[in-house]
This record gives C-alpha cells, structure tokens and sequence, in this order.
C-alpha cells in the first residue's frame, strides 16, 4: 500500500510537471516579430529621435519581447522623406514621421499634422481622440496600405530663424525659408518662398545661405541643432504650428497578422510615447530657451501685431481652399472646424481665461 501511495503521488508530480513543460512550451512557441522602424529624424536626436527610439522600447516591453523593433534614423535604411513608401512597400514595417510631409500623396494629409492658426496640442488630442480625427485619419491612409497614429506632439512652436528683423509684412517678400506644409503656403502668398528641407540639413542650409530663415521646432530642437550659431532673431508665436502631430504609420498587412492583443498594444505604446513627447516638450523647451538668450545671446522677437494679422487672413484663405480641394477634404475640413468651434468657446472661458489671470500683477 506504501508503495502505491508512492506511484500515485509521484505520477501526480509528472502530470503536474508536465502540464507546466507544456505551458511553458506553448509560451515559448509564440511567434516572435522583428519589425523595422525608419524615421524622418536624425539618429538619437532629443524629443524626435529618442521618442521613436521609446516607441521601440515600449513595445517590445508591453509584449513582453513578442515584438521587437529596430530604429533606422534619417538616412540609415532610407532617406527622411522616403519614411512613408518604405512603410507602405514594406521594406519596414513601422514609421515615425509626420503627416504634412506627404503632401505630394495627399494634400489632405497636412489637417493631421497642423493646421496654421488651429488647435492647440491638447484641442488636436480631443479632435483625433474623441472627435473623429483619428477615424478619418485611418480612412485617407487605409487606400496606401498603412496604419496611422499619433506618436507626439511638440505643442506650440517658435516661430523660425532670422538674420534680419520682421518688422512688417513686406519683410517676408522674397525671403527663402524652410516651412514645409500650409504655413510653407501661407508664407508663399505674403511674398516669400517657402523651402521643404529635413531637419538634419537645416543648420548648413542657413549656414550656406541656401536658405535666409528657418522654422524647426522649438527651443529645445533649435538648440540641439544649434541654429543659433546661424542666425541672429528668434520669433515667437509658431503661427505655423499651433501644434504639431507627430505621427506612427504601420504597414497594414503586417498589423493584420498580429494577434489582438499584440494590435492594442502597439497602438497603446503610440498613445503613451504621444503624451509622454508633449511632456517632455513642456519640460524642456522653457530651460532651452533661457540657455539661448542667457548663454548665446540670441535676440527673442515678437512677430508684430499687424503681420500676425495678415497671415491669419492669409491662413483662413489657403486652409478653406484646401478643405474645397474634393469630397474627402471637405469631410476632413469640415470635422476640423466644427471641432475647433467649440474648442475655442471652451479654451477661451477656461485656458485663456485663467493664463490672463495668471498673469495679473499681485502688487
């Protein structure tokens, strides 16, 4: 009977055994995927570069290593502007990039990325989120194949690299600047000429001469790119860019052959590297500031009232005509306005009222 008892018991320890070898066999027997991701940015550059190389990380954490990415910069595995057909092709399965450099594909694209004059950082989060952006978003990508998201945003941005002040409108005519998107047109009604550049080319650009003025992104890019060593004036407020989303693009086919947990989680790792870019932004772009004016002497200027004007009156012009351009824009426009409509009538009673406030004198 001791004996028996034995057998039993132990024959209950290797069936016990082996139901965990084969829980840990099945574990093991799930695939494991290894993605590329291009950027439009240079390699490890801050907030950019760094952001996608924490999507990369995110991911591969969040599944537990069932996804395993690996981050191209500009220029490693494709140029920056070619991000958007490498993913479509699939010659990567993953992109970091931003919408209003593929124009060329959609001019539509540009709503997603900024519109000059528009939403805030956290206005455009609410319209993607829980207006329908993000939806009509995936419906103008679903035709080449990809997957957007949003990957971050820098918020409201400086207003570009001068070597000579911006006293009037007229002192745009003629000007070649890099302004890619709808303020790239806007600057080219007021007179001037709008320049397409990536980022890693913009210092030899203004250096050179190439160009006269550049925008990038705010302080804590321009100082990283040390831009200040090539021009003198540094405006403010980012007309151009109220906000400006970052965006993930993901090659259709491959984000069909993940399982449903591995799709959520992807997309979820794109929300978090979304809000975590902006507060990083927020964060850095004050103390970059002051190192420019207190340690480069940079001259900070204020775009004069009257010129902000006529590039608003210029902006509503190019932003309608775009939203007439065929069915699909006037669908995405029209979302767009409505959703800005009673944004403002929020921001103003509350953002803006309370930022006047802040800023009355105590004594």
């Amino acid at each position: 009977m001791q004996r028996r008892d034995f057998i039993k018991q132990a024959g209950g320890a290797s069936l016990a055994l082996g139901a965990s070898t084969v829980g840990i066999t099945a574990a093991q027997a799930k695939p494991v995927y290894n993605w590329k991701m291009v950027t439009a940015w240079p390699k490890n550059f801050p907030g950019l570069g760094t952001g996608a190389n924490r999507l990369a990380e995110l991911i591969g954490e969040l599944s537990g290593g069932r996804i395993q990415v690996k981050v191209y910069g500009a220029g490693e595995l494709v140029p920056a502007f070619e991000v958007f057909d490498a993913v479509a092709q699939g010659t990567a399965e993953i992109g970091h990039s931003t919408a209003y450099y593929w124009k060329g594909k959609s001019e539509t694209a540009q709503f997603f990325t900024t519109v000059p004059f528009g939403m805030t950082a956290q206005e455009r989060n609410g319209w993607l989120y829980h207006g329908g952006g993000l939806e009509l978003w995936t419906e103008l990508y679903d035709q080449f194949g990809l997957v957007p998201a949003p990957g971050g945003n820098g918020g409201v941005q400086m207003g570009g690299w001068f070597n000579k002040e911006i006293k009037s409108i007229k002192d745009l005519t003629g000007l070649k600047m890099r302004m890619p998107g709808l303020g790239g047109e806007i600057l080219k009604r007021a007179g001037g000429t709008p320049v397409n550049l990536p980022g890693g080319e913009l210092f030899t650009a203004l250096q050179s001469g190439t160009i006269d003025a550049t925008e990038w992104i705010g302080s804590y890019n321009d100082l990283a790119f040390g831009l200040y060593k090539a021009a003198k004036y540094y405006y403010y407020p980012g007309f151009h860019e109220p906000s400006g989303t970052l965006e993930v693009i993901i090659n259709k086919a491959v984000f069909k052959t993940l399982p449903a947990d591995l799709q959520a989680i992807v997309l979820n790792a794109c929300k978090v590297l979304n809000q975590d870019l902006l507060a990083e932004y927020t964060a850095r772009n004050p103390i970059a500031l002051r190192t420019l004016i207190d340690k480069h002497g940079v001259a900070l200027r204020a775009y004069p009232d009257d010129v902000l004007v006529k590039l608003h009156r210029l902006a509503e012009e190019v932003v309608s005509e775009l939203g007439e351009k065929d069915a699909f824009s006037r669908k995405v426009y029209t979302s767009y306005r409505e959703f800005l409509r009673q944004a403002k009538e929020w921001t103003n009673i509350s953002e803006l009222a309370y930022l006047r406030a802040r800023n009355l004198p105590t004594t």
